[in-house]
């Protein structure tokens, strides 16, 4: 039984959102201000504009591979940046912590 739970733990101990560089954006902004993650949304969304307007054709095919890179990593910033490192609970979470409370009182 303990040997289960140990490697239950062990598969699920990286569960962090990070990128290649090693940045946990979830974290970065949880101690951001709301001031702050608004004024980097705004860069975020004037990097994307940019990238939109850009004439790829005249792109190599690295060149189009790091810029889908890149709005990957914006999009993953900016999702993180939105939420504020906010914590969500699902519904199957919330009736569990219901039951939990319900047999505990």
């Amino acid at each position: 039984m303990t040997t289960l739970m140990l490697s239950f733990v062990a598969f699920t101990s990286n569960a962090a959102t990070t990128n290649d560089g090693g940045v946990n954006y979830k974290e970065y902004y949880a101690t951001k201000t709301a001031e702050e993650r608004n004024a980097r949304v705004e860069e975020i969304k004037t990097r994307v504009e940019e990238i939109r307007s850009m004439d790829k054709s005249d792109l190599t095919k690295a060149e189009r591979k790091e810029l889908r890179a890149e709005l990957k990593d914006l999009k993953k910033e900016a999702n993180a940046a939105a939420t504020g490192g906010g914590v969500y609970l699902s519904v199957g979470a919330i009736i569990i912590i219901i039951l939990v409370l319900i047999l505990i009182l």
